[in-house]
């Protein structure tokens, strides 16, 4: 079987992960990088190792989509420029992967939601965090109906602030789409896939009290949230929390999930025990389901294996013409919840959804 061909759009840390990934994984091969500044090129060069003479180099996305080289490509690109690399994959037949957040804005997802649709290729949104082992395994036991009906699903991350990316682009809400878009879209998506239902109301409360507040870049200072509560209702009743804090490192664990039913409850933490524990209420007991990493994952990255799980879960759809399994739909409602926050928080007042004309 003929490698397929993966071209990587954008080759800062999130690039340079799918590098990796492609490397490790049999049956696909970069052949093509692109990125409009040097250094982040030269990263992609040192993670292909041996094979950084074998690949093409571009400065600009267009000119590697229109190469020839590349049977598909993964968008790792700062999120702001998302639409506009979108604009032009999805002009094309190639299939593609786009870094999370999907775009920064609600109004540019639905113009990806609209020029996806239009094609036939597929366009697979890179929210990997449903593949890391203790979330799979809490969802499986979510879907099983062991807690009975699903009534409340929360999510506690307590980590460090966010890291220094090229041009300290993610110092800034314009660029990144606030943190309630930019990190915890991965958050919304595991309530709106927990859960099963459109989210409908969103109360936030949030600020940013501690990191970057001395950080000035070109006479602009850094803009970024860096803690808020999150309070989602969903249409079927269900209501979903979300505790974030970007200064709390010295933690036990980086996020802990919790979903209760009407029979009992499901918890798993990442770093974690590899284990989700399952309460029932009807005699307070509690088991245990072993929560490894899938033997499968040659590369273990920043994400406990689920970046790598993600690209080779997308090349075997490229290659079977099969569905994805995080599409558009997937990536414009993750975004939405987190503009509504953003704006919840703005405003101090509840936002509905229906307010981004969503229904």
């Amino acid at each position: 079987m003929t490698d397929l061909r993966i071209g990587v759009i954008g080759t800062g840390m999130m690039g340079c992960e799918h590098i990796r990934n492609v490397n490790a994984l049999p049956g696909a091969t970069i052949t093509a990088v692109s990125d409009p500044n040097e250094k982040p090129l030269g990263w992609a060069r040192d993670n292909l190792g041996e094979r950084a003479d074998t690949v093409h180099y571009f400065g600009d996305h267009r000119d590697l989509l229109s190469s020839g080289q590349v049977d598909a490509v993964i968008v790792a690109s700062p999120n702001h420029t998302h639409i506009d690399v979108l604009r032009d994959v999805l002009a094309s037949d190639v299939p593609v992967l786009v870094e999370k957040p999907m775009c920064t804005t609600v109004d540019d997802c639905r113009i990806v939601v609209d020029m996806a649709g239009r094609r036939s290729a597929i366009t697979w949104v890179g929210l990997e965090y449903r593949y890391m082992a203790p979330i799979a395994a809490l969802l499986d036991v979510v879907r099983s109906g062991e807690l009975g009906d699903l009534k409340m699903f929360s999510i506690r991350e307590h980590r460090f602030p966010f890291l220094v990316k090229v041009d300290n682009w993610n110092r800034f809400s314009r660029h990144t789409g606030g943190t309630l878009v930019e990190k915890c879209c991965h958050f919304f998506d595991l309530m709106n896939l927990a859960v099963g239902a459109r989210p409908t109301r969103v109360f936030a409360s949030g600020g940013q009290d501690v990191n970057h507040l001395d950080e000035v870049y070109d006479g602009e200072r850094s803009d970024i949230l860096d803690n808020a509560y999150v309070i989602v209702d969903y249409a079927n009743g269900v209501r979903a929390s979300l505790d974030l804090c970007m200064f709390a490192e010295g933690g036990r664990n980086e996020q802990e999930i919790v979903a209760v039913g009407s029979r009992g409850k499901a918890e798993a933490a990442l770093p974690g025990d590899g284990m989700v524990h399952v309460g029932r209420r009807a005699d307070r007991s509690v088991r245990t389901v072993t929560a490894s990493m899938d033997a499968s994952v040659a590369h273990a990255g920043f994400h406990f294996g689920a970046s790598y799980i993600e690209v080779a879960r997308f090349c075997d759809a490229v290659r079977n013409g099969a569905r994805p399994d995080v599409d558009v739909n997937d990536g414009l409602w993750s975004v939405a919840v987190g503009a509504a926050a953003h704006r919840s928080i703005d405003e101090g007042r509840p936002v509905s959804l229906s307010e981004f004309g969503l229904n």
